[in-house]
């Protein structure tokens, strides 16, 4: 039995629903999701593993059209990566994006020789003569790909996606193990549950200008200790994450450490700690140590 392996990569504007596509193809929550945009930040792999295929999706940060500072910059790279090397990839729209042919991601889309499926999500939301003018629009905007109308929330085309991924598959031993499910580790998982319900629990700006990191991660006998720093840019948003007698933070606390619990399957004891870290999404030096792929 010949066996097939392939990279899966999943491009879109912010806010389109690559997470939650993602989420729905593995059937497990790998990236954050959230009503609000810009909440995946890196590249993350999860495997979908059968008898004879292994999937290796990848979902990236979505595309920002005119970063704003560094770290909106970095994102942008990371996608960029993701172009580099792919094969298939899932170009993830809906009704409230709109493209022109000279678009940059239209035109990228035109140049690769890769296969493409459009992915038009969200169609439990709109009319059928809504899905059928988008099918339109984007057989035209890209000829080459494949147009697949679901919604992911729903499930709703998901099962035919898998099926049209496998089937473009190369032939090729697994790329992973086939016991994993992603590349990254339990602190990065931690740190998302923990950055997940910030999104969750605080407005406008916030959100975005937070980045959280696992100072420790020590397994004892019966349970795990995680101290982890929540960064914010300025003394204020300090303020505004830990609330009123500290009520804001500890909610946070509660609500993540009983999700980091789940996933670990053991007493987890979280502490979080609020540091201010002036302006850190345009420093570069310090977007790299947080991980970000950051390219002249």
């Amino acid at each position: 039995m010949n066996h097939k392996a392939g990279f899966v990569n999943i491009i879109g504007m912010p806010n389109v629903g690559k997470s939650t596509l993602i989420n729905s193809l593995i059937n497990d929550s790998l990236s954050i999701v959230n009503s609000k945009a810009q909440t995946t930040r890196q590249n993350i792999k999860g495997f979908i593993n059968g008898a004879d295929y292994q999937i290796i999706l990848v979902d990236t940060p979505g595309w920002i059209e005119k970063p704003a500072y560094e770290l909106q910059k970095a994102m942008n790279q990371h996608v960029d990566l993701a172009f580099e090397e792919g094969d298939i990839f899932l170009f993830v729209v809906d009704k409230y994006t709109e493209f022109e042919s000279t678009h940059p991601l239209i035109q990228k889309f035109n140049s690769m020789s890769s296969h493409i499926i459009v992915i038009i999500n969200k169609i439990d939301l709109y009319k059928q003569e809504e899905v059928e003018q988008l099918i339109l629009q984007y057989q035209s905007l890209i000829p080459s790909g494949e147009i697949i109308p679901v919604s992911a929330m729903e499930r709703v085309g998901v099962d035919y996606l898998l099926h049209q991924i496998v089937a473009k598959l190369p032939e090729s031993p697994p790329y992973y193990d086939k016991e994993e499910w992603t590349d990254k580790n339990t602190r990065f998982f931690c740190s998302e549950i923990i950055r997940e319900r910030i999104f969750t629990h605080y407005q406008k700006e916030v959100p975005y200008s937070c980045e959280v990191v696992i100072d420790q991660f020590e397994e004892r006998e019966h349970s795990v200790k995680i101290d982890a720093i929540i960064y914010v840019e300025r003394e204020t948003q300090k303020n505004i994450i830990i609330g009123h007698q500290g009520e804001k933070i500890k909610q946070v606390s509660m609500e993540a450490r009983k999700e980091i619990e789940s996933l670990l399957d053991t007493k987890v004891h979280l502490f979080l700690f609020v540091k201010v870290l002036e302006n850190w999404r345009s420093k570069e030096n310090i977007l790299k140590q947080m991980g970000y792929t950051i390219k002249k």
